[in-house]
């Protein structure tokens, strides 16, 4: 990397070297068996630099030839748009506890044993359940370089353990299952298991609700599901700098209910989202993005904060291995005071979103959703009678958030990327066959 920054330094203004190295073990299941199993690893490194004002950049799994990336990023960087920022200087950054060594040592054969034993206890509910499994440890490593002196590294654990389930019986299929992500090993199995069991139980009955509006209660996965993206795209720097968010020119204005506040926060501990600093070497930060329902800021990388006027939020990510642009990293919905039960018990005809597909194919910059309910329950006098089939759901996340009738008690995380309370709209349009 030194050997990669000298050489770029004689050619341009300035020059950021970031490397990023990867070893994975997934060990997946199909069909009930163990199907696959291997280790990977990978390196990449990339140089960004600023060369007559403008950026270039080049990225390389080839580590034994710098003269050519430098080559590489000088090409580009006549093509390149205007550098409106300058790369940070050596930082303070926070300690963020992202590393388990734990994570490392779990031999292959338990991994084995842990993706057995989940299929195991969730068809031990349902014997006729077709399941697909995935336990997948991962180790990191990220070191930034750049001409002003800046320079941050760190090292990182990952866990995931994931189920899908498949249960066919004449033309019915129903799909359920649940993720669980950390950065210590997840040996427990108890919540993501109790999960599935708990689908499969308020699946058993099928029943029809009505067309028209009604209430919906979307549980932590449902929020994910219709909510998560068009939240993701109205805050993201870029939309914002570009014009085309519709939160611009909102801060400081209430367009949310005022119990709806909502941040990205990449400094919790042992979750796959955090780390000390960005991509771009800014150190980590909790953004408010609402704050009871009034909006905060938006999330920005070091070129959107400065074509904003503003100062990066440490949101600068490079997915893998491309250009910085600023992203959510771990959205935090708060908790209400409002339990799941009391929701239910509210309606007299209503629906519970467990999983939507197809919401994002809609308006999502102007907050559309509309999508199938891949898994969600009839609500009929306070109590969930079945599972409903042939029914879509569809709203504006904007006008759905304005005015809520409760949020949950209890917030779960999601996969990696969310966590959020249950959310009860008072109403929303359901189209259903029956």
């Amino acid at each position: 990397m030194e050997r990669v920054l000298e050489l770029a330094k004689k050619v341009a203004e300035e020059a950021e070297v970031f490397l990023a190295s990867v070893t994975e073990t997934p060990v997946g299941f199909e069909a009930n068996r163990l199907k696959r199993l291997e280790t990977r690893e990978s390196t990449s490194l990339s140089l960004r630099i600023i060369k007559e004002g403008k950026i270039g950049f080049a990225t390389t799994t080839k580590l034994g030839d710098p003269q050519a990336l430098v080559r590489m990023a000088v090409d580009t960087a006549q093509f390149g748009v205007e550098a409106r920022f300058t790369f940070p200087s050596q930082q303070a950054y926070p300690q963020v506890e992202v590393y388990d060594p734990g994570v490392e040592a779990i031999p292959i054969e338990d991994m084995v044993e842990l993706g057995d034993s989940l299929i195991a206890k969730v068809r031990d509910h349902t014997p006729e359940l077709v399941c697909e499994a995935g336990v997948i440890k991962s180790m990191g490593r990220v070191r930034i370089l750049n001409s002003r002196g800046g320079e941050a590294s760190y090292q990182k654990s990952f866990f995931t353990v994931a189920l899908e389930g498949t249960l066919i019986r004449d033309t019915d299929m129903l799909f359920v299952g649940e993720v669980e992500s950390s950065c210590q090993p997840i040996m427990d199995l108890t919540a993501l298991t109790d999960i599935v069991t708990l689908q499969l139980e308020l699946a058993k009955n099928t029943a029809s609700v009505s067309s028209g509006q009604l209430p919906v209660v979307f549980t932590p996965r449902g929020v994910r599901s219709a909510f998560l993206s068009p939240l993701a795209l109205a805050f993201n720097g870029r939309m914002v700098v570009q014009g085309a968010s519709p939160m611009v020119g909102r801060v400081g204005k209430q367009l949310f209910d005022n119990r709806f506040s909502l941040w990205d926060d990449t400094t919790i501990a042992y979750r796959p989202a955090s780390c000390p600093c960005d991509d771009e070497g800014v150190p980590s930060q909790k953004t408010v993005l609402i704050e009871k329902g009034i909006v905060a800021n938006f999330l920005y990388d070091l070129q959107t904060a400065a074509l904003a006027g503003a100062r990066s939020t440490g949101n600068g990510n490079r997915g893998r291995g491309g250009m910085p642009s600023p992203s959510v990293s771990a959205l935090v919905i708060e908790a209400g005071d409002t339990p799941f039960e009391e929701m239910v018990r509210d309606m007299k005809e209503g629906l519970v979103v467990e999983q939507l597909i197809g919401a994002e194919q809609g308006n999502i910059l102007g907050g559309e959703f509309s999508g199938n309910v891949l898994l969600g329950y009839k609500v009929e006098k306070g109590e969930i009678v079945g599972r409903v089939k042939d029914t879509m759901v569809s709203g504006n996340i904007y006008h759905a958030l304005t005015e809520l009738s409760a949020i949950g008690r209890e917030a779960e995380w999601v996969g990696s990327v969310i966590r959020t309370p249950a959310l009860y709209c008072p109403t929303l349009a359901v189209a259903s066959k029956g």
